[in-house]
């Protein structure tokens, strides 16, 4: 693969190489000592125990050389602090050179380094390292962004999201707070996990490759086992394996999921995301809206100190109780319809008289999730219980206790999203492999996102499963929620995006077919010229002095072209095309 090098990246493979030479490995393989760390040594100093002995390892992010001695900033995995490199403590019999050509001009901003010293106050007061011993640990080959801060405002900031995103290493190494808001994704799941195993619930693991893509409805991905000879889907849910479990005689399980639906992405959706599903027996939805409410209020005050989150404009406040309000009222209190007892037919007039966009291939439920979904749904921003779904919307779901046209199901909304669903689920396997066919039908109607029939589920049912209640609760909108970001980007490491475009470029014959001498192409390119199409956009004036001040900056030694040779070039340029 050819590799344009830029002028920084080209200078540290030279430097890379010198160190080599001086017979210093830029990438050794020994364990590296390091026994202390940035914010530690800097929030346990007292100035009577001046001088303690420290070991640290980390990367350079600045530096400032005056002479004999110079000051480093090192960034460790928890912090920064100031190191004092002086000449004569780090240059030794072996390595007389390490200050005056390692230090000084074979080390970057971005490189690793390890120091041994002690720790001590400068006159200006900041808790530094006094380094008498350095090592080079990783030589860094491309240069970092450099983000200065000033105030408490950065300038030359690396925010484009979609290079933080593709770059999350490099987000991560130049933007405060970025790796703050993932420790706080950590301690989510530790919340939760604390408050599961106190309740004596059991964390599993179920399969992701799976021969019936079920629990939920949604369009899977699909692969193929070749040993097998047969079609694999990943999980789109781990829902029916954990309700097997429940049969197998667990009385509480859970799993935090990593869960792939083949839909659409926007700043609330990602085809691959985290759900942490749990099903307790003897339990019923009522209970379980209140174990999911204590739940959360528990991980937002581990996670913030506090119940109240600031999302956007909006303050939110996660202290339990949270308000309850049926499905069929939320749609009469947002629409002044009331759905009770409609049939799909006049549930299509409502969606005509709402002007909510609905085709033939919805039945009953998802034309109410429809209805809800563009009428309802972003009304609640405060944490409130959505209940008692209407049948046709839940498969999976017993039905309500009262009322046989709906289910004991909620749904958590809040910041006018859905974060958690919960069931009294379907234990009756007769009523259960009914549901399944009517998903079936659906199906059958083009619905690609209805349900497959899993027989193995309802053979499971058939031994008996006691009453149960299961939740599911969105990691990823959650972390959102904990951090106050309004977009799943920011709250995943690695978001699932579109391969990076690769800038076209031209062969050198395309280029010498102008007139252009070959030993010009790579300078010409380096402009961003990088195809024959391109110099008929330039400014010819500007690129006769571009490339005639590369010339002159890289010591090419070519002669340079005349205006008139640039002008006959995109002339010959503007023809070919």
């Amino acid at each position: 693969m050819n590799i344009e090098l830029s002028e920084q990246e080209q200078f540290r493979r030279q430097s890379l190489n010198e160190l080599r030479k001086m017979g210093i490995d830029p990438y050794p393989a020994a364990l590296y000592p390091a026994d202390a760390f940035s914010t530690d040594i800097k929030n346990n100093f007292k100035d009577d125990n001046s001088g303690r002995k420290v070991c640290v390892a980390g990367r350079i992010m600045s530096r400032r050389i005056m002479g004999k001695a110079s000051f480093v900033e090192l960034q460790d995995s928890k912090g920064r602090i100031q190191i004092y490199i002086s000449r004569d403590d780090i240059s030794t019999d072996e390595q007389p050179e390490m200050y005056n050509i390692v230090f000084k001009k074979l080390l970057d901003i971005g490189d690793f380094i390890g120091i041994k010293g002690f720790v001590f106050r400068t006159q200006m007061g900041e808790i530094s390292i006094h380094a008498q011993e350095l090592t080079v640990l990783s030589k860094s080959l491309r240069p970092l962004p450099i983000v200065k801060y000033k105030d408490g405002i950065a300038y030359d900031a690396f925010e484009d999201p979609e290079q933080r995103y593709r770059r999350r290493y490099v987000d991560l190494i130049v933007n405060d707070g970025v790796k703050e808001l993932f420790l706080k994704r950590t301690k989510i799941y530790q919340s939760m996990r604390n408050f599961f195993d106190k309740c004596h619930y059991t964390e599993v693991e179920t399969p992701v490759l799976q021969s019936i893509p079920g629990g939920a409805a949604a369009r899977p991905f699909i692969t193929h086992h070749n040993a097998l000879d047969m079609p694999l889907y990943l999980r789109i849910a781990n829902e029916l394996y954990l309700k097997r479990l429940i049969v197998g005689g667990f009385e509480g399980v859970y799993e935090f999921s990593k869960n792939f639906r083949n839909e659409g992405m926007d700043r609330t959706h990602n085809p691959e995301f985290t759900v942490m599903e749990i099903y307790v027996a003897y339990k019923d939805y009522n209970w379980m809206m209140e174990f999911t409410e204590q739940m959360i209020e528990q991980v937002c005050l581990d996670v913030n100190g506090t119940t109240k989150v600031k999302v956007g404009e909006q303050e939110i406040d996660f202290k339990a109780p949270y308000r309850r309000v049926t499905m069929i009222d939320a749609i009469k209190d947002h629409t002044g319809i009331d759905i009770t007892g409609m049939d799909e037919k006049a549930l299509r007039n409502v969606c005509k008289q709402l002007d909510i966009e609905a085709d033939e291939t919805m039945g009953k439920g998802k034309l109410i999730d429809e209805i809800f979904g563009e009428k309802c749904e972003h009304q609640y921003i405060r944490p409130t219980f959505i209940t008692d779904y209407p049948i046709e919307m839940s498969p999976l779901c017993k039905r309500h206790r009262n009322n046989p046209e709906l289910t004991e199901r909620f749904e958590l909304m809040v910041n006018g999203k859905e974060l958690a669903n919960a069931y009294s689920e379907l234990n009756d396997p007769v009523d259960q492999l009914e549901r399944f066919q009517e998903q079936l039908k659906l199906s059958e109607k083009g619905d690609d996102e209805a349900m497959f029939i899993d027989m193995d589920f309802v053979r499971s049912l058939e031994y008996g499963m006691p009453p149960t209640s299961g939740m599911g609760i969105g990691i990823d909108r959650l972390a959102m929620l904990m951090t106050g970001r309004q977009s799943i980007q920011e709250v995943l490491f690695f978001p699932q995006m579109k391969p990076e475009k690769q800038q076209p470029k031209d062969s050198n014959d395309k280029f010498t077919a102008l007139g252009i001498p070959e030993e010009w192409i790579e300078t010409i390119q380096k402009t961003g010229i990088t195809t024959v199409n391109d110099l008929k956009k330039i400014n010819p004036n500007k690129f006769h002095q571009d490339i005639c001040g590369l010339n002159k900056k890289n010591k090419s030694g070519l002669n340079n072209p005349t205006k008139e040779d640039i002008a006959n070039w995109i002339k010959s340029a503007e023809k070919a095309q």
